[in-house]
């Protein structure tokens, strides 16, 4: 992109995907957007800022994030371990993660920016910890959301049942009727949202404003409901909410409470043509029950992202299933995301370094 400024443009469409955040601050007036904040989550510069990473920024990538702060900023790409470890001593903000073994070489670090948004992996004692963590909340959103309309497209439009085995053997003939139920549209369908954080709102909104869907969700944070969903409940509205919809999306992060949520029960529930969607974390879903379910009719299909065990090993029974698409749990690559990313980490950067509060605080306890 031309302008690799943490320019009023980036900022506004990073803001307009934090939940229930005002975007007005960076017009002018009022609160700036800011994801959740907690305790301990306003660590601040008290001089120059000296940035540890084992990540590979380009050059204008470097000069992009060090220019953000408004004043000295110096930013290290470790290139292995050790090197890590030895610029960690007087290193203030660390880029990508921190385990146990490296905390006794970060006396001075308040800050952590992880390079992803899934905190699952983040190491215990990191957790525990007075270093602030940030992540990339609602970052990658847009490319995963696109990508759950295309594999749910390719399911519902009969592509990848009916054609593409077709277009691989050189052949091309139509599948059913003019009438026939081998195609269904997605206007005036029900989708169902498990997780209404950047990935469930952005499919939401595509689902509702682009194909004219109700969208039913559930959040464990008590968030205002957006336009563009019919209902949002807590968790406990989930069992209801499953035998509603002709679309389940999984997009809710992973712990002890989401671990294989959608299991037997919840694809038995689901309305026989219903499609599943997982496009979170992969250990949301039993895979086992998911092949039953489409191995023996239980459900329609399944739009896959992620798996429990990634990438699945090449004996897996979900390579025998009628009606999957899957994808590397790549949904949320390409060069805007990249863009975002280091957008994202500089304006941190700027808010850090003036003492402003930080974007997209991690719940330590909650583990998001």
């Amino acid at each position: 992109m031309a302008d690799q400024s943490v320019s009023r443009r980036l900022f506004v469409a990073t803001a307009g995907l934090a939940p229930a955040a005002a975007a007005a601050g960076q017009a002018g007036g009022g609160k700036a957007a800011i994801n959740e904040t907690y305790p301990g989550g306003n660590a601040k510069a008290t001089g120059p800022v000296k940035i540890v990473t084992m990540s590979k920024f380009e050059p204008a990538e470097v000069e992009r994030i060090e220019k953000s702060a408004g004043k000295p900023v110096k930013l290290v790409m470790a290139a292995n371990r050790e090197e890590f470890r030895r610029e960690l001593r007087d290193a203030d903000v660390v880029f990508g993660d921190l385990r146990k073994e490296d905390l006794d070489y970060a006396p001075k670090v308040k800050w952590m920016q992880a390079g992803g948004a899934g905190m699952e992996g983040a190491d215990k004692a990191l957790m525990a910890s007075d270093i602030t963590v940030t992540n990339m909340a609602r970052i990658f959103a847009p490319g995963i959301a696109e990508t759950a309309f295309g594999l749910l497209l390719s399911l519902t439009r009969g592509l990848a049942k009916y054609y593409t085995p077709q277009f691989a053997k050189r052949t091309m003939n139509p599948t059913g009727t003019v009438k026939s139920n081998h195609y269904w549209e997605l206007g005036g369908k029900t989708m169902g949202i498990v997780g209404m954080g950047g990935i469930g709102t952005e499919v939401a909104r595509r689902a509702h404003y682009g194909f004219g869907m109700k969208v039913l969700a559930t959040d464990a944070k008590p968030l205002p409901r957006p336009d563009f969903v019919a209902e949002l409940h807590d968790p406990t509205f989930f069992k209801e909410m499953v035998p509603q919809v002709d679309v389940l999306v999984s997009a809710a992060p992973h712990t002890v409470h989401t671990d294989r949520m959608f299991n037997e029960q919840v694809f038995r529930s689901m309305k026989k043509h219903a499609i599943f969607l997982a496009m979170s974390r992969g250990r949301l879903f039993d895979d086992m029950a998911l092949v039953r379910a489409l191995k023996e009719g239980w459900i329609g299909g399944a739009g896959l992202d992620v798996m429990p065990v990634e990438p699945p090993p090449s004996d897996h029974p979900i390579f025998d299933c009628p009606n999957v698409v899957m994808s590397a749990h790549t949904s949320g690559w390409g060069p805007e995301r990249q863009d975002r990313l280091v957008g994202h980490f500089a304006e941190n950067l700027r808010r850090y370094a003036n003492g402003l509060p930080l974007m997209a605080v991690v719940d330590k306890e909650k583990g998001y």
